[in-house]
């Protein structure tokens, strides 16, 4: 659904075939995942099929790519039922960054399987990321550095 910004009225709508796993706008286009290995370049206007670009890490596939967010020339999306969060260049499919979530992930619901890391979305003001997961009690703000 496209809806206004202002007024929240839906003002399109369209559909595909698959599952919607996390979309993000990079200003030209539109990148999705489905849960598999692959990201979906799409039309900002039309929501058609414009290509697609394998996902890999360390030259393997690297699927269950979940709620995407595109950032500068780059896309970061969670691994789904992992504590990892990635950073993959959208031209090649390459990841170049891994990021060690797991320290974020509130003590009392490591006992659930449910209660998995599941929410990224960058905060432009302040060039920080919110994280959270299902379930958790708890939003994070972090920042994304270098290791060293």
């Amino acid at each position: 659904m496209v809806l206004d910004a202002e007024t929240l009225d839906e003002l399109d709508r369209f559909t595909y075939q698959g599952e919607g796993w996390g979309l993000c706008d990079d200003g030209d286009r539109l990148v999705m995942s489905d849960g598999s290995a692959t990201l979906q370049i799409r039309d900002r206007q039309t929501f058609a099929l414009r290509g697609t670009v394998p996902v890999t890490l360390e030259d393997q596939p690297l699927s269950q790519i979940n709620e995407l967010e595109c950032v500068g020339d780059a896309v970061w999306a969670n691994v789904w039922k992992t504590d990892t969060i990635v950073r993959i260049d959208p031209a090649t499919g390459r990841v170049t960054a891994t990021v060690d979530a797991s320290a974020l992930v509130p003590p009392e619901t490591r006992s659930d399987p449910g209660n998995v890391l599941n929410g990224i979305a960058h905060d432009e003001r302040t060039d920080t990321f919110l994280i959270t997961g299902k379930r958790w009690p708890a939003l994070f703000v972090v920042r994304f550095v270098p290791a060293g």
